[in-house]
C-alpha cells in the first residue's frame, strides 16, 4: 500500500526509530540493531527516518546506510539550552550536528529545550516538578532563539523547528503562544500531536494560530487513560513512556483528521510518525505498519 502518491507535492513521510530505541531509557531497544529499525522503515514503505541514538555520526558511513535502504534522513533532534546561554555558545555546541544534518540534505533541525528543567534527572522527576519560565524572561528567550534561527539558517540553510514538549519550558498552549508571540518568524514550529494532547490541549489549536510557521510535524497519538494516570499519580515523563501514554497514530485518542486537512492544503515538509514506547510490550514493526496503513486511510478518505 503505498501512501506517496495520496500526499500531496512536497510531503513525505517518514518514521522515527524511538519506536525501536529508546534515546532516553536505554534499556528500551538495546538488543534491536540499528538495520532492523531500517529493514523495517524501508519495507513498510517509509522514506526517511530521524536520527536516533544508534545512528552513527560520520556522513561518510550515514549516507550510503540510508541509501541502501532508500531512505533520507527527515531532521535530527537537538538538545538546545539557549534558556540559559546565549547564542554564540550555542552556535558552537549545534556545529557538528547542523552540519551533519545540512550534508545529509535535511532542511530543519528539530530543536529542544532542555536548559530550565528540574535538576538532576528531569524526566524521572514528578510532572508537577516541571520548571516554568517567568513572563518576564520570556522576550530575551525568544530573542536568542529568533537570533539563533537567524545564524542557524545562515550557516548551514536549516530551518529550526521548535519542539513544543512535556517537562520542558513550553509544554501548554499558552506558554506556546506567549513564546511564539515575542519570536521572529525565522523560529518555526514543529506540531508534535501527542505532546500537545499530553500538554491538555487540542493540536488543532496550534495549526489554527501559527499553522503558517509550522516546518516539521511528529504524528504521535497518545492514550487518554494511562495520561489521566500519570497525571492523577504525578508520575514522571518517563514512567509515563513505560506504561504506554504515547503509542502510534490510530492506537490512541487523538484525532488526526485537523492534521490531515491541514496538510492537503498548507504544508510542506515530512511527516514523522513516531511513538516513544517499550518495544518489548508494542512491537515495532506491527506497530508502525499500521500507523502507516492508519495514515494512509486518512488520506485516501
Amino acid at each position: 500500500m503505498n501512501i506517496t502518491n495520496l500526499l500531496p507535492e512536497g510531503v513525505r513521510i517518514a518514521v522515527s526509530p524511538l519506536s525501536w530505541v529508546n534515546d532516553v531509557l536505554e534499556d528500551l531497544g538495546r538488543d534491536i540493531p540499528l538495520e532492523t529499525c531500517l529493514n523495517d522503515a524501508a519495507a513498510i514503505g517509509y522514506k526517511g527516518v530521524e536520527l536516533g541514538r544508534k545512528f552513527p555520526r560520520e556522513v561518510a558511513v550515514l549516507r550510503p546506510l540510508l541509501q541502501s535502504h532508500d531512505l533520507e534522513l527527515a531532521s535530527g533532534w537537538y538538545s538546545g539550552e539557549l534558556a540559559e546561554r546565549g547564542v554564540d555558545a550555542e552556535m558552537a555546541a549545534v556545529a557538528a550536528h547542523a552540519a551533519l544534518l545540512r550534508d545529509m540534505g535535511s532542511k530543519v533541525l528539530v530543536y529542544g529545550e532542555v536548559a530550565m528543567m528540574t535538576p538532576g534527572a528531569p524526566l524521572d522527576s514528578p510532572m508537577s516538578e516541571r520548571l516554568i519560565m517567568p513572563t518576564a524572561d520570556l522576550a530575551a528567550y525568544a530573542s536568542r532563539l529568533t537570533e539563533f534561527a537567524k545564524r542557524l539558517r545562515g550557516a548551514y540553510g536549516l530551518k529550526l523547528a521548535y519542539h513544543h514538549h512535556l517537562m520542558m519550558v513550553a509544554e501548554t498552549f499558552d506558554e506556546i503562544s506567549s513564546l511564539f508571540d515575542r519570536a521572529g518568524r525565522e523560529v518555526g514550529l514543529l506540531l508534535d500531536t501527542g505532546h500537545a494532547a499530553g500538554g491538555g490541549f487540542e493540536y488543532a489549536r496550534l495549526i489554527d494560530r501559527f499553522g503558517d510557521r509550522i516546518n516539521h510535524i511528529h504524528l504521535k497519538d497518545m492514550r487518554e487513560p494511562v495520561m489521566a494516570d500519570v497525571r492523577g499519580n504525578d508520575l514522571s515523563f518517563n514512567a509515563g513512556v513505560r506504561a504506554g501514554m504515547f503509542t502510534v497514530p490510530g492506537d490512541g485518542n487523538v484525532d488526526f483528521g485537523p492534521v490531515v486537512r491541514f496538510v492537503r492544503n498548507d504544508y510542506q515538509g515530512w511527516l514523522v510518525i513516531e511513538a516513544e514506547q517499550d518495544p518489548a510490550n508494542a512491537p515495532p514493526r506491527p506497530a508502525v505498519t499500521r500507523a502507516f496503513l492508519h495514515m494512509h486511510d486518512l488520506f485516501a478518505a
